[in-house]
């Protein structure tokens, strides 16, 4: 799952509490620059990227949490399939996270 957050004590605080909850088993967070439509006009901020590691049938609940405890009116998030990895790389976030 892709996330994006304004700074990055905001990133650091929504990746501890799915951590804690076991709806993730990591996130990595980067930053970068987005330039996005908002509001009728063009915008360009800095931003921290977050790429959460979790199950499918996990996603409606990390959505819910994020619609929560994300600043963001309408915050980026967005899931993509895993079409293949390392099974034990999978089998690791399958036993880092709660059951559904």
């Amino acid at each position: 799952m892709y996330v994006t957050a304004p700074d990055l004590a905001t990133a650091r605080r929504l990746a501890r509490e799915l951590l804690e909850a076991r709806l993730v088993a990591c996130v990595n967070v980067w930053p970068l620059t987005s330039l996005y439509r908002w509001g009728g006009e063009v915008r360009e901020e800095a931003e921290f990227a977050m790429l959460l590691k979790t199950r499918r049938a996990l996603v409606p609940d990390l959505e819910r949490g994020l619609a929560a405890s994300h600043p963001y009116d309408v915050p980026c998030v967005v899931a993509w399939s895993i079409v293949d990895g390392a099974a034990a790389y999978l089998a690791w976030v399958g036993e880092e996270t709660r059951a559904p």
